[in-house]
């Protein structure tokens, strides 16, 4: 009966959370990011160039289990989830979805019907847009009076969507996350008219090095986190990035 009462699931939990606890205490000291409280999240991630990969790494290596799913199929992915390690597994788009808390979508612009026209399943998920307008030739695409998130809003139908992960350099997520209270810590603004979702959003970047700015609601701070924004693609701290989107 002992062995039985050993494997108990309240058990299991117990010694898992103290793992991850070690874990992250080891990812702390070598100044990756602050030991995680939160529960290990299911992400999918839609698209696995340079944001998509680079974000891949940093859930895993914070705890999370990532599910990769890119257009070419799921054998293209190995080397990669091999490098993740066992946090990361390669899956179809719509295997991704079905079994993710929190969705990345960074697929180019311009193939995003195409990548999401046929996923379902959306409802209640949440969805974070880190895509930019950029056209085939990197040029920025002229939306009119729209702005890109309200395009895959309309593509992504019931899902929490969470504006995020597109104002910053791939080089920059992949290397420069420091622990929390670092003074010289980068930020990373954060939009959308779900205010549970986007604290979730938040946390997760916390977890991986950079500091959250609330940036407001998905179309007007989202308007603000787009290519040509003064905070595009610029290595700054939160102080200066919220002076910045104030002024916006």
């Amino acid at each position: 009966m002992g062995g039985v009462a050993g494997r108990c699931p309240r058990c299991v939990r117990e010694r898992r959370n103290r793992r991850a606890r070690r874990r992250n205490s080891e990812r702390y000291r070598r100044n990756r990011f602050r030991p995680s409280t939160r529960m290990r999240m299911q992400i999918g991630i839609l698209g696995s160039g340079n944001i998509g990969g680079n974000a891949a790494r940093a859930f895993a290596q914070a705890g999370h289990h990532v599910r990769i799913a890119n257009s070419r199929g799921p054998e293209t992915l190995q080397k990669l989830v091999d490098e993740i390690g066992p946090n990361a597994e390669a899956t179809t788009p719509q295997e991704a979805v079905d079994a993710s808390d929190v969705v990345l979508i960074s697929v180019p612009w311009t193939k995003r019907e195409e990548a999401l026209g046929e996923i379902e399943g959306w409802d209640d998920k949440i969805v974070i847009d880190a895509m930019n307008a950029y056209t085939e030739d990197f040029e920025i695409d002229d939306l009119g009076s729209k702005t890109s998130t309200e395009f895959t809003r309309a593509l992504v139908p019931g899902a929490r969507v969470v504006k995020a992960f597109n104002t910053m350099f791939y080089k920059r997520l992949a290397g420069e996350g420091k622990p929390n209270g670092a003074k010289d810590r980068l930020a990373m603004p954060v939009a959308s008219d779900d205010p549970a979702a986007k604290r979730v959003v938040m946390d997760l970047i916390d977890e991986i090095g950079f500091d959250p700015v609330d940036n407001g609601d998905l179309v007007e701070g989202g308007r603000k986190q787009q290519p040509g924004s003064p905070i595009y693609n610029q290595p700054i701290g939160a102080k200066e990035m919220r002076d910045q989107l104030a002024r916006a």
